[in-house]
């Protein structure tokens, strides 16, 4: 399984760059075809995979959280990254994707909420430690642009579908504070 983990680790942040540039390939053909919401909730995903490429290439993204987040601990482990950012973050804009085209625009908030927490997470580390950290230029010019223009344009669906959106973007980003605080616990006890 290690081994499975070290291969795909080391090839999905490529695969993703060429997974984004593919689907935006359809973007003209989606424009045409449906309305502005769906479209915007489809551009999610490439979006985060254009973020992915800036944020993961290198193993920026887990290096800066471990160093400089988590003081030189292994917080952010790996199978973390691929677990939070293929079956999750894929799945919850395929999902949310799914859901608005099924059941109306109201059905995907989730979408553009997680991408908007996100964004203003990798702005507020910035301003935290005074500097740069991987993925904070698509966060700026890629996230809140589009999460914001999403969010307008499904407008007034009712406040619970944007309650519902923005709680569970801030749920999900809730768990992966905790398993990464839990680990941190996990391992101390283990050094002890």
């Amino acid at each position: 399984m290690q081994d499975l983990i070290k291969w795909l680790y080391s090839r999905w942040v490529s695969a993703a760059g060429f997974m984004a540039a593919t689907l935006l390939a359809v973007l003209p053909l989606l424009s045409a075809a449906y309305a502005l919401p769906l479209v915007l909730l489809f551009l999610h995903s490439p979006g985060y995979m254009v973020h992915q490429v800036e944020e993961h290439t290198g193993d920026r993204f887990r290096t800066f959280v471990n160093q400089r987040v988590f003081g030189g601990r292994n917080a952010l482990s790996v199978t973390a990254v691929l677990v939070i950012n293929l079956p999750v973050v894929w799945g919850l804009n395929l999902a949310a994707l799914y859901a608005a085209w099924l059941w109306g625009a109201g059905y995907g908030l989730v979408a553009p909420y997680a991408m908007l927490v996100n964004g203003v997470t990798h702005i507020g580390a910035s301003v935290r430690f005074r500097s740069y950290n991987p993925g904070l230029l698509t966060s700026l010019f890629l996230f809140l642009p589009l999460s914001l223009a999403t969010l307008y344009a499904i407008g007034p669906v009712g406040a619970g579908f944007h309650y519902a959106g923005l709680g569970l973007a801030l749920l999900l980003h809730l768990l992966i504070i905790a398993h990464v605080l839990r680990r941190i616990r996990r391992k101390a006890a283990e050094a002890a």
